[in-house]
């Protein structure tokens, strides 16, 4: 009844019912029209670029595979501008941080953050300060959870309790708490909007970055909204050149985000937030960097310099740096080290100081006790580059801060018992050499320093005691 001869016959309508898919026409028409990607939308078009870069991705992984063994490669090629890899990278990366943005407290929620710790915590009859136990800080983001949401919960978790210090009944202060949560989310935004103006997303923030972050701020900090318009592009080229100083250390023109953040530098900016109830004196102001009083001050003082008003400073122009009391060596070494040479050359009679190489010259003058500004120092002190100090050099440097000791007047000294001096207060591990770790080391390299380069800051350390004795006399009054 199922004859061998049915099947064969089956078997032949099958094979004339379905071709081969090579001998269509129509196949291989739109396999070329796909191919050649016409007609395509944007999202068609985007998604073969995707799969074209995941199969680079994949035959690269089997490529280093199949050279294990040899040294790894250690740059990888940015992608163009405007490309589909660039332009997917940006959506990313814009995606994410609005993400987190979103997952920030705002200033309503922080109110309301305060409002609950305030009602439920309790009152130390002791001090008067308020306080809540573990139980009341678990009560506490239960309904900080129901009032503002669930994205206040991170900050209420076991180890931040633990971070604060107890009182003998295992209770905390909410205020530090508080100050806590505060702090962290605006370093979180911080982060954020320092990554957003990150152009490259590689964690550094080039100087007109940073410039644009800084100007970004000038709005939101009190104490300078009523800032000059045409004073702002200079102010940001002056708080902008304080991160790089204390941020980049190696000079390679970009700031770490990450050091910005833990910079004592943010912090100081952001105490601009404050508004000055009380009448605040010029040198108090002048005190942070960041202020307005010290931007106008350091501009002002350029200017002064500035003899010639070619916008920058000659060796002669800087010698009337701080009424003229720093030493010609000292002059001369801060261009050898820190100033480059004009694209015109002619010497090093014809090299002058930029605005920025000033700002450098300012800050290590101004913050010589620290790593930075030391460091800054060493290296014009260092006058044959060995990475150490003789006494030999220290007879060199002192020689110009005595010869302006005895031209103001002041009683002759011997400056082997100087040299002598400064030995004892280094205290080198070396007792032939003084390097820049011994300086840092012995907590007095910024005093070391002043004496070596500034006849007013030998002076200041002359008299130190009576400096002192004048600064407790008002006290006890």
């Amino acid at each position: 009844m199922y004859s061998g001869s049915s099947d064969g016959e089956s078997h032949e309508v099958t094979q004339r019912k379905i071709p081969p898919a090579s001998s269509m026409p129509w196949v291989r028409n739109l396999r070329r029209f796909i191919g050649s990607g016409a007609g395509l939308g944007s999202e068609a078009l985007m998604e073969l670029e995707t799969k074209r870069i995941l199969l680079e991705i994949f035959k690269e992984k089997q490529q280093k595979n199949a050279e294990a063994g040899t040294i790894p490669s250690f740059y990888r090629k940015k992608p163009e501008e405007g490309s589909i890899s660039h332009r997917v990278q940006r959506l990313a990366k814009y995606r994410f941080l609005k993400k987190q943005s979103d997952l920030l407290l705002n200033a309503d929620d922080l109110d309301a953050m305060w409002v609950c710790l305030r009602e439920n915590c309790v009152i130390d009859d002791a001090t008067g300060a308020e306080k809540m136990n573990y139980e009341d800080f678990c009560h506490i983001a239960s309904v900080c959870s129901e009032q503002i949401g669930p994205k206040c919960r991170r900050f209420f978790s076991p180890s931040n309790f633990m971070k604060f210090e107890k009182d003998e009944s295992g209770r905390i202060a909410i205020l530090p708490f508080y100050l806590y949560v505060m702090r962290t989310v605006s370093l979180t935004q911080a982060r954020i909007d320092m990554s957003e103006l990150d152009e490259d997303s590689d964690g550094f923030l080039q100087p007109q970055e940073m410039e644009q972050y800084i100007r970004g701020l000038i709005p939101n900090l009190a104490q300078l909204r009523d800032m000059p318009a045409a004073f702002i592009p200079t102010y940001c080229r002056i708080a902008s050149q304080k991160f790089f100083f204390f941020c980049d250390p190696h000079r390679r023109g970009k700031a770490c985000i990450k050091k910005v953040l833990l910079s004592n530098c943010l912090q100081e900016l952001m105490e601009l937030h404050q508004e000055s109830e009380e009448e605040v004196t010029d040198t108090e102001q002048a005190e942070n960097w960041f202020s307005l009083t010290s931007a106008q001050r350091i501009c002002d003082m350029f200017l002064a310099l500035d003899k010639d008003m070619n916008g920058t400073l000659s060796k002669q122009e800087l010698r009337e740096y701080a009424d003229g009391t720093l030493t010609e060596i000292f002059i001369e070494r801060a261009f050898d080290e820190h100033v480059r040479r004009g694209k015109s050359g002619g010497g090093s009679n014809a090299r002058e100081m930029d605005f920025e190489s000033f700002l450098d010259f300012v800050l290590a003058l101004e913050n010589k006790d620290t790593p930075e500004g030391l460091t800054y120092l060493f290296r014009c002190l260092d006058l044959h580059g060995r990475g150490f100090l003789t006494t030999a050099d220290i007879h060199t440097l002192f020689r110009d801060v005595h010869q302006k000791w005895i031209e103001g007047g002041n009683y002759e000294l011997c400056i082997e018992d100087v040299r002598d001096e400064i030995w004892d207060m280094v205290k080198p591990a070396d007792p032939l050499r003084i390097t820049l770790a011994d300086l840092l080391g012995c907590k007095q390299g910024g005093t070391v320093a002043s004496m070596l380069i500034d006849v007013r800051g030998f002076w200041a350390h002359d008299n130190r005691e009576n400096l002192l004795q004048e600064e407790e006399e008002p006290e006890e009054e």
